[in-house]
């Protein structure tokens, strides 16, 4: 039990400030300014660990690689620390692969939740600080699955196929890890 409450713990934890990371990369990517509430979020709960990281991991051709380290090693170190609990011997190799899986999915659950906001605030036609944000950042990912479906009846399904497609890919992504793990 004492496993699961600090597995619990970890995820969370590990989880929240692996988005954080990893939303800051993206946002910069897609060029999206951090003066809204969620940049300020962000920078707030990053800046400790993507700063001093910048110093060695300059950004390169727009592509901020000091946030994907720290989101990297935020999840290095969460597997770590589960490693060392559960006194597991010569399995210290996988620790990077399993890190790895553990980003890939923390980076697919974001883009769910992503364009889950982005669904619901389409239908109240939300007018808050954040809507530009959260459609700044959705669109480029659904433009390709709009392509393929277009709206059926006035009706976008794309984030309900998105979604779908997100859940297996976190399926296959869940199972390849715990074959690492065990």
């Amino acid at each position: 039990m004492l496993y699961q409450i600090v597995s619990f713990l970890l995820d969370v934890a590990g989880g929240l400030l692996t988005g954080a990371c990893l939303l800051r990369l993206y946002m910069q990517w897609q060029r999206v300014p951090f003066g809204n509430p969620v940049g300020r979020l962000v920078f707030a709960l990053t800046d400790w660990l993507v700063l001093p990281l910048r110093r060695a991991v300059p950004a390169v051709r727009g592509i901020d690689w000091a946030s994907l380290l720290a989101a990297l090693l935020v999840q290095l170190v969460q597997y770590l620390v589960l490693w060392i609990i559960l006194g597991a011997g010569a399995g210290w190799a996988w620790l990077p692969w399993l890190a790895l899986f553990g980003l890939l999915r923390v980076a697919v659950s974001a883009v769910m939740g992503l364009v889950i906001v982005h669904a619901v605030m389409s239908w109240v036609q939300a007018r808050s600080p954040i809507a530009n944000v959260i459609d700044r950042l959705a669109e480029p990912i659904l433009r390709p699955v709009r392509r393929l479906l277009p709206p059926l009846g006035g009706v976008d399904l794309s984030p309900l196929v998105l979604i779908v497609l997100l859940q297996v890919l976190l399926m296959v992504l869940g199972n390849l890890q715990i074959s690492l793990w065990r």
